[in-house]
C-alpha cells in the first residue's frame, strides 16, 4: 500500500507537470493545429502515466479516468479553443482542476427557466447522500461475509456497490474543489435509477461530466460532418453512435489497464447496443408522437435493460478476471487499515 501511494503521488506530480507546460506554454501557441501538435506529447504521457505505476484497481482506474480518458479529451478541444478550458481559466489552479478532474462549475438557472431545468441543478439532499454513505458502508461490512452468500447476491451488492463508489468519489472531489475554489459545482450524477428513459439515463443522469465531453468532442463533430450527407436526424444518430462507440473503447481502455489481458470487447458491445437502443427509443418517439407510458413502468423497463445487458455485457470481463474480488479485498483492506489506526490512536 505505501509503494502503490507513493507511485500515485508520482503519478500526479507527472501529470501536474504536464498541465502547467500546457497553460503556460500550448495556451501562448495559436489555436488549431499547431496547438494540437504541442499538447501530443501530454496526450501520450497521459495515456501510459497509470498503467505504468499503478497496479491496484482503485488507483489505477480513477487516475485512468481522470487522465487518460477526461483531461485527454479536455485537451484535445483546448487545442481548438472549445470546451471547458477556454477561455483559458485566470490562473494555473483552476486549469488545473478544469483539466484533470470532473468537475463542470453550477450554473444557475434564471428565473424564467422551467421546472426540470431547476430540478437538475438541485444539490443532492444531505439525507440522500447519508443514505448513499450508509448504504456503501453496510455493503463494505457484509462482503467479509461474502463466502457464505449465492453468488448472484454478491454480484447483485457488487454492482450497487460499483454505482455507489463512483458516484461518492466523484461527489468527494467535487467538494474538495468547490472549497478549494469557491465556487459550486455541477453534481456528477442525478439519480440514474429514477430514468424514465434511456435517452434520459445517459443524457441527464448518467456521468453527466463524461456526457458532456462526448457530446463536445464526437457528437457534434460527427454530427456536423454528416449534415451534409444525411438528414439532420440521421446525422444526429449517427452522431449518437458515435459517441457511444467512443465511450466503449475508453472503457474497453480501462479495463486493459485494471485487467491487463487483451480485450474481448464486450464493453464496447454493451455501449453499441445502447446506442442502437436509444437511437432507435429517439426515433420513435419523434416518427410516432407516442404518448409515453407511466413513469413507474418505463423507468421499470429501464432499470431492468440496464441491469441485464451490464451483467451481459459490461461485467463479464470484470467477472472473468476476478476484477470485482480484487476492489472488494482493496476496499476491505482500506476498512481494515482505517480500523487499526483508529483503535491504535485511542
Amino acid at each position: 500500500m505505501e509503494e502503490e501511494l507513493r507511485n500515485l503521488i508520482k503519478v500526479w506530480i507527472y501529470a501536474l507537470i504536464s498541465i502547467c507546460y500546457c497553460y503556460f506554454i500550448s495556451s501562448r501557441i495559436s489555436k488549431g493545429v499547431l496547438r494540437l501538435l504541442s499538447i501530443l506529447p501530454i496526450l501520450i504521457i497521459f495515456l501510459l502515466l497509470p498503467p505504468l505505476f499503478l497496479s491496484s484497481a482503485h488507483f489505477c482506474l480513477v487516475s485512468a479516468f481522470f487522465l487518460s480518458w477526461l483531461a485527454n479529451f479536455k485537451l484535445l478541444l483546448f487545442a481548438f479553443d472549445q470546451g471547458p478550458l477556454c477561455p483559458l481559466p485566470p490562473n494555473l489552479s483552476r486549469f488545473i482542476c478544469f483539466a484533470c478532474l470532473p468537475i463542470k462549475i453550477r450554473q444557475y438557472p434564471s428565473p424564467n427557466a422551467s421546472a426540470n431545468l431547476h430540478r437538475k441543478n438541485e444539490p443532492m439532499p444531505k439525507w440522500v447522500l447519508a443514505v448513499k454513505v450508509l448504504v456503501f458502508g453496510v455493503l463494505l461490512h457484509v462482503y467479509e461475509y461474502r463466502d457464505s452468500l449465492p453468488r448472484f447476491v454478491v454480484l447483485c451488492m457488487y454492482c450497487l456497490h460499483l454505482y455507489l463508489e463512483v458516484e461518492l468519489v466523484l461527489i468527494f472531489v467535487g467538494a474538495v474543489v468547490s472549497t478549494l475554489l469557491g465556487c459550486d459545482m455541477e453534481p456528477a450524477f442525478n439519480e440514474p435509477y429514477l430514468a424514465t428513459s434511456l435517452q434520459d439515463f445517459w443524457s441527464r443522469r448518467w456521468n453527466l461530466m463524461v456526457s458532456a465531453v462526448l457530446r463536445s468532442t464526437v457528437h457534434m463533430p460527427v454530427q456536423r460532418s454528416f449534415k451534409s450527407l444525411l438528414s439532420s436526424n440521421w446525422a444526429m444518430f449517427a452522431g449518437v453512435m458515435a459517441s457511444f462507440f467512443i465511450s466503449g473503447l475508453m472503457h474497453e481502455l480501462l479495463y486493459f489497464y485494471a485487467i491487463r489481458v487483451p480485450p474481448t470487447w464486450e464493453v464496447t458491445c454493451f455501449f453499441v447496443l445502447h446506442g442502437a437502443a436509444t437511437a432507435t427509443e429517439m426515433a420513435v418517439k419523434r416518427k410516432l408522437q407516442l404518448r409515453a407510458p407511466h413513469r413507474a413502468v418505463s423507468g421499470l423497463v429501464v432499470l431492468v435493460f440496464v441491469s441485464v445487458t451490464g451483467v451481459w455485457l459490461f461485467l463479464a470481463q470484470v467477472l472473468r478476471n476476478n476484477l470485482h474480488e480484487k476492489a472488494i479485498s482493496e476496499c476491505l483492506l482500506v476498512v481494515d487499515i482505517a480500523k487499526r489506526k483508529l483503535f491504535t490512536s485511542s
